[in-house]
């Protein structure tokens, strides 16, 4: 666990907006050496000024974290101007709805890039990094947190491709921690699943690429869209309250980081669900009224 954080490097993608830009803040008051890191040009510029504003030392690179490449120069780029980053926030994801089998092979290989092989670079990257650090000196002290979502815990309809990103984010995480504790006291894992929180993930086509960013959706997916839109723009705990709990996790070595504890219920149905072995439990149970709309609305009723 981290708890004091000044004189500390973290590493943060999708820095240039919501939970990203939010850590970047607190890293910034708390004296951290801050790697800022996103697709968006425009959104990195502006945080780094912002940081370097409030006095951190920054280092800024515009990373597709899908790319290999890309996230191994990066790796680079830490090591040579900092060493072994302290914090690790893999962080950077898109979203994407949608009924599972519309999905166009570009669909999931952009959400899957960015949601899930952003992550395992951030991974196999930088842990080696760290434990290489705590081995030189065992006061040495590091934490990496993961992006999920409570899409990684459940199923919701209509948004497949994203649900099965943040699954494999959550068995990886939860796999990392386990393999951390086999080798080393002094590098651990946190897990972020964030439920409607106002962040900007809604708008991800702003950064779908080539083909995809002039491709027209699907009915399916409009629908999502238009439900996503509501869903987060309605959401009430903000980007910088998860932020917080993000640097309380990690300075108290927490795994499970959530934004809404009390959305924790319907996780609860579904693993009971799995070890009674029946059949999935409707979703909308608590909120019929939508389970109905999104029907009539994708059987253009």
């Amino acid at each position: 666990m981290i708890q004091d954080f000044n004189g500390k490097t973290a590493v943060l993608t999708g820095a240039g907006s919501g939970f990203g830009l939010e850590c970047a803040r607190i890293g910034a008051r708390r004296g951290m050496n801050l790697v800022l890191v996103d697709v968006q040009q425009d959104a990195l510029d502006a945080a780094a000024a912002e940081m370097q504003a409030a006095g951190a030392t920054v280092l800024t690179r515009k990373v597709d974290v899908s790319s290999a490449a890309q996230m191994e120069a990066l790796a680079a780029q830490v090591q040579e101007r900092f060493g072994a980053p302290h914090f690790v926030f893999n962080n950077a994801g898109v979203g994407a709805g949608g009924l599972v089998w519309e999905n166009s092979v570009q669909d999931w290989e952009w959400v899957l890039g960015v949601n899930l092989w952003g992550v395992v670079h951030g991974v196999r990257l930088f842990t080696p990094m760290m434990l290489d650090a705590a081995r030189q000196d065992p006061s040495w002290r590091g934490h990496i947190v993961n992006t999920a979502s409570m899409a990684g815990l459940l199923a919701p309809p209509n948004m497949g491709i994203y649900n099965v990103s943040k699954h494999a984010v959550v068995s990886l995480t939860e796999t990392l921690y386990q393999d951390l504790r086999l080798v080393s006291e002094q590098v651990s894992a946190s897990l972020l699943c964030p439920y409607f929180v106002p962040t900007g993930i809604n708008q991800s086509q702003r950064n779908r690429p080539g083909a995809l960013a002039s491709a027209k959706p699907t009915r399916s997916q409009l629908i999502g869209q238009a439900m996503s839109d509501k869903a987060v723009g309605s959401g009430k705990i903000t980007a910088a309250q998860v932020a917080q709990k993000v640097f309380d996790a990690v300075a108290a070595d927490q795994f499970y980081i959530f934004s809404h504890p009390q959305a924790l219920g319907p996780v609860q149905t579904r693993l009971e669900d799995v070890v009674q072995a029946r059949n999935p439990s409707d979703p909308f149970a608590h909120k019929p009224e939508l389970g109905a709309e999104l029907k009539a609305a994708l059987r253009g009723v």
